[in-house]
């Protein structure tokens, strides 16, 4: 059931979140704003915070870079959108397949390759080489905390080389701001209840799939431990084949050296 908060605002469980307009969509936002985002018990780790109760995961913002720096691991840009807020935006580098600089002390030094960047999530390619300070860009990302600052882990970005396109982002943004996030979200009890028996029946699904995925697996386990016991049996059974004949041959050729030392014996008395 929803938790109150701060008098009528209500907390609903993570069943209720595909009902959330904000859960599952990219969340156009101002710096100032996301930095108003909170944390709540429950969700630790999950990287979801809230907005009055709005649970927020995924945001995008536009703005101008102004600054760029390469850290370990990562290349924060800073990201200004006149909102009187900055943002951090973390972007991973590529995990370096070079050998250990330790094995390379005796090998010439190739030359420095350009640092890659992959998307927080699906470690898809990103080529930032056009994100330098003074770049207009939007940006999309997930949400996380860095030293007690909100930083966004970056997704995807685009360029914004068209004012008029930054500001259909800005009355969009300010849109969504008045009608959406500066309104509790708000839902029945019927509907918290339908969500709930939802989620249950979701479950129940995804625990039969994975009973049937074992069942499956199960049965391949026994037909391949059949069919290993089968190709042993024949095995055996073509071996034992194998020693009968190589007996039989042994035998057979003893015969033939008995025969030709009784036609040598008589050939010889036969001369004599």
């Amino acid at each position: 059931m929803a938790t109150a908060e701060n008098g009528n605002l209500a907390f609903y469980p993570a069943f209720c979140f595909t009902a959330s307009p904000t859960h599952f969509a990219w969340v156009k936002m101002a710096a100032v704003d996301v930095h108003r985002l909170k944390r709540r018990p429950g969700f630790e780790g999950q990287n979801i915070f809230f907005y009055l109760n709005h649970p927020i995961r995924f945001v995008s913002l536009v703005g101008i870079i102004v600054a760029r720096t390469d850290v370990f691991k990562r290349t924060i840009l800073t990201l200004d959108d006149s909102s009187g807020e900055t943002i951090e935006i973390a972007v991973l580098k590529a995990e370096s397949s070079d050998p250990d600089p330790a094995d390379r002390t005796t090998q010439r030094q190739p030359p420095e390759k350009a640092t890659r960047h992959v998307a927080a999530t699906n470690r898809t390619d990103l080529d930032i080489s056009a994100l330098v300070p003074g770049t207009v860009v939007q940006v999309k990302g997930t949400l996380t905390m860095f030293r007690a600052a909100m930083q966004l882990q970056l997704e995807r970005f685009f360029l914004i080389r068209d004012t008029n396109a930054e500001m259909r982002f800005v009355d969009q943004r300010s849109r969504f701001l008045v009608e959406v996030l500066t309104v509790p979200w708000q839902l029945t009890g019927e509907e918290v209840e339908r969500l709930r028996l939802e989620a249950e029946a979701e479950a129940e699904q995804v625990e039969e799939e994975q009973e049937r995925a074992r069942r499956r697996h199960r049965k391949r386990v026994e037909r391949e431990e059949k069919d290993q016991h089968r190709i042993q049996r024949l095995w055996e059974r073509e071996e034992q084949l194998r020693e009968k004949e190589a007996i039989q041959c042994q035998e057979a050729g003893r015969r033939a050296m008995r025969y030709i030392q009784r036609k040598r014996v008589m050939n010889i008395s036969s001369e004599l």
